[in-house]
């Protein structure tokens, strides 16, 4: 078995032409050189796990706390194999981030070959890898775990069952939402195929997956990430945005630009295509759907990284939309009873300017977001690397945004977001806040030190901190071009 599953591989890689290698490595290269000092705070989280399984602390986020807080096991173990070739864990993170665009971008293109439909692949090629929404999530495992379900999709429709199952289960481990795609294509198999089952890709598909989930639970006692209940109680609060009212905040930040509206109009006519002339194209629509309906279902908060998985799908109507004014342009020709001799040219010409001056907009968007990182890094880095160097290594920092602060400070993190502790998470209902969320973290687990941003939490401050903690570092937010200070107290334990 391993033997075949190998050949298999590595004569897919044989034929892979020299053009798409080419691309590879000028959009890996590109995107890479564009964001390469890109980041946020929620995937620091991740390099802190990969961090600890490095320094041989274990699978966790606090030593000695077995609690599963990252949502993504195979990205984690992925930067810890790879952290003796790059120890820089948030840029070898956003170079697979780059590779894995790129490596989407292509599979899009085969997939649109395969079904016949080479303007959707060129699509894939010009305005996936340039979407602003899904650069933005470098540094996190979204792009790759995008490529993975990309390539569930390619080999499902060359009827490579065994690679099917290979990347359906990465894409599992990469995130728990990837179980969608095999469920999808295995209900597919079941309704349209008269075959048998396919065993062994079943087994292939059980044998990679359960070792973790037997692992996680018996290491954490679930393989549900805590996050998963922690986000769902950050969508009950009154202040917070559930998912699906989410989406439409993401429109109104991505893509109310003219050149936005125009795809969005073509996409469409590509739902329109897709339900007359191309209804191959269901089963891969069918993806997205289903994403977008079981995060509204599971009633999760508001992150922008969490939209991201639409957008092939939002790419695929945008080629079948051009595919179907190409069609309609080329039969108004077909009618014409004298052409001129320049409108022969004319669909190519249409279709070239609907999808370049889009990508040359979106390239341009993109290097403006590129030199707006957001502005919390640096400030956050510095605090963390102050904490590093000022306490000892057993005590603990109790903070509201516990990414980019706890990986550097490597110290002990009580989260006021409840990601790390469950029972904070539980605090969070329709009227609470996450002042209160962080007065009863304090009162329960008596940080040694706390980083708050001057004014958020005026009751903490005037109460808990005053009473029982002393400042003993300010970082000004103009030195850090941050609109806000952060103040560090060291709180005494006495009470």
């Amino acid at each position: 078995m391993r033997n075949k599953l190998i050949a298999a591989i590595n004569y897919k890689l044989l034929t892979i032409p020299v053009g798409a290698i080419i691309y590879f490595v000028l959009t890996t290269g590109g995107i890479y050189y564009l964001f390469r000092n890109w980041a946020y705070d929620d995937p620091f989280i991740t390099y802190r796990y990969a961090q600890n399984i490095v320094d041989g602390l274990g699978f966790v986020y606090n030593p000695g706390e077995h609690v599963l807080s990252t949502t993504t096991p195979l990205f984690t173990l992925l930067l810890a194999a790879l952290s003796p070739l790059w120890n820089d864990l948030p840029r070898l993170a956003n170079l697979i981030g780059a590779m894995s665009i790129a490596l989407g971008a292509l599979l899009l293109y085969w997939l649109a070959n395969k079904l016949d439909e080479p303007l959707v692949g060129w699509a894939g090629l010009l305005l996936y890898p340039t979407s602003p929404l899904l650069v933005s999530c470098l540094g996190s495992e979204t792009p790759l775990y995008i490529a993975l379900c990309l390539a569930c999709f390619c080999f499902y429709w060359r009827s490579n069952y065994t690679l099917t199952a290979v990347f359906s289960a990465l894409a599992v481990l990469t995130r728990p939402d990837g179980v969608l795609v095999p469920i999808l294509l295995a209900a597919h198999y079941l309704f349209s195929q008269r075959r048998p089952i396919p065993w062994k890709p079943v087994m292939i598909f059980c044998l990679l997956v359960l070792p973790w989930f037997i692992f996680s639970w018996v290491y954490f006692g679930s393989p549900i990430p805590t996050t998963l209940a922690a986000k769902q109680h950050q969508g009950l609060m009154s202040i917070s945005q559930r998912f699906a009212a989410g989406f439409l905040t993401l429109i109104k930040a991505y893509y109310l630009t003219w050149y936005y509206a125009i795809q969005a109009g073509i996409a469409c006519l590509g739902i329109i295509y897709m339900l007359l002339r191309s209804r191959r194209w269901l089963l891969f629509f069918a993806w997205p759907i289903i994403y977008f309906l079981t995060f509204t279902f599971l009633g999760l908060t508001r992150y922008f990284w969490y939209y991201a998985p639409l957008l092939p799908g939002f790419v695929v109507l945008v080629g079948l939309g051009l595919t179907s004014i190409d069609w309609l342009i080329r039969r108004q020709l077909e009618k014409a009873h004298h052409p001129n001799p320049w409108t022969g040219s004319l669909p190519h010409l249409v279709i070239i300017s609907l999808l370049v001056v889009p990508c040359i907009f979106q390239i341009i968007h993109l290097k403006t977001i590129s030199e707006n990182r957001d502005p919390r890094y640096t400030i956050y880095r510095a605090i963390g690397n102050w904490l590093r160097e000022n306490s000892l290594p057993n005590t603990s920092i109790g903070t509201l945004e516990i990414g980019i602060i706890g990986y550097y400070a490597a110290r002990p993190i009580i989260d006021f977001a409840g990601l790390i502790q469950p029972e904070i998470a539980s605090r969070l209902e329709y009227h609470t806040t996450y002042a209160d969320a962080a007065n009863y973290a304090v009162n329960r687990f008596r940080p040694d030190y706390l980083v708050i941003r001057e004014g958020i939490f005026p009751d903490l401050e005037k109460g808990y901190a005053d009473q029982n903690c002393q400042i003993v570092q300010r970082f000004q937010g103009g030195d850090y071009n941050y609109s806000h200070n952060l103040v560090v107290y060291a709180c005494s334990q006495s009470q």
